[in-house]
């Protein structure tokens, strides 16, 4: 099972990874989790980023998904391939082949969660704290996943403390879970 957290950066889904890993190891369950690749570049990220820092980006995601799910039952993601893509088109227009790819790659997913911006993004030396550039990649995000038709749970506005159980019963309650606990 692969699940991932989606949505603009500062939103709150590096933590909600770390929740679910830690909730599924309590129930035995081999879990990995997928950490933000961008936070790995070699190149300039956020405002600053290229078509090169972009398909790093995209690639290495991609790759590490593979690797992990290669030696885990479940895989956890901060990130999915679309919103590594959305930044890609934000920054350097829309790329055809990369867009193929990532869309592709969504159907690998079994669970997408859309995080909610819930206010402005904190200060953590890495990535950009402007509202209107989180924004803007949210906004992308969704019209991404609308234009695609691809399916997602939006986590609800304004009800941070319940996301992590939301989060919760739709992975005990996918077909997939069946071969996890």
């Amino acid at each position: 099972m692969k699940v991932a957290f989606i949505g603009s950066h500062g939103v709150g889904k590096t933590t909600l990874c770390y929740d679910l890993a830690a909730a599924l190891k309590r129930q035995n369950v081999h879990v990995d989790m997928v950490k933000e690749v961008a936070r790995l570049s070699p190149l300039p990220i956020n405002r600053q980023t290229s078509l090169d820092a972009q398909t790093w980006i995209l690639m290495t995601q991609v790759a590490e998904e593979i690797r992990s799910a290669a030696h885990h039952q479940v895989v956890v993601c901060d990130r999915s391939a679309l919103d590594n893509y959305a930044y890609m088109a934000l920054a350097c227009g829309r790329q055809p082949v990369f867009e193929r790819l990532a869309v592709h790659w969504m159907r690998t997913y079994d669970l997408l969660f859309k995080v909610p911006i819930a206010g402005p993004p904190s200060a953590d030396g890495i990535r950009d704290t402007d509202e209107l550039f989180m924004r803007a990649i949210d906004g992308l995000v969704d019209q991404l996943m609308e234009e695609k038709g691809i399916p997602f749970h939006r986590l609800p506005q304004g009800d941070r403390d319940r996301w992590i159980d939301i989060v919760k019963e739709q992975v005990r309650t996918h077909p997939e879970s069946a071969k996890l606990f």
